[in-house]
């Protein structure tokens, strides 16, 4: 069987821990949201924004130390930290886009847009994050 080199190596291993930390990230968004509509009957947009800022905090401490570690350089933090707000921002938008059109336009449940937001957003954003903002 033929062994990948160790570029493909750092290239899986940071998908796997992005995979992760995402993962997590989206489970404090999902959390927060899904408990703001039905507990405290939150509009459904307001709360996946209050979720979004949990879930942001979340990820860009966790990927900075764990899921892109030893990828890039870390001499400008201002820098990355713009970067990664402005992908977190597209993120959000995509996300919002998928709660707007799920659940309020089409009325479909209020777990409606977990498939998108947990399949389709997470690879637009490793790879933004990758060649951008942990460059």
């Amino acid at each position: 069987m033929p062994t990948m080199n160790s570029e493909r190596m750092a290239l899986l291993g940071q998908l796997v821990r992005y995979g992760i930390t995402g993962l997590l990230a989206s489970f404090v968004n999902i959390g927060i949201y899904h408990s703001s509509v039905k507990m405290g009957g939150l509009d459904p947009n307001l709360a996946w924004t209050i979720g979004f800022v949990g879930a942001a905090t979340t990820g860009y401490i966790i990927h900075g130390q764990w899921s892109f570690k030893g990828h890039g350089s870390r001499d400008r933090q201002a820098v990355r930290i713009t970067r990664f707000a402005i992908v977190s921002l597209i993120s959000f938008a995509l996300n919002s886009l998928w709660v707007w059109l799920l659940v309020q336009h089409l009325d479909l449940p209020i777990w409606s847009p977990y498939p998108l937001v947990l399949g389709v957003t997470p690879l637009l954003v490793f790879w933004l994050n990758r060649v951008w903002v942990f460059e």
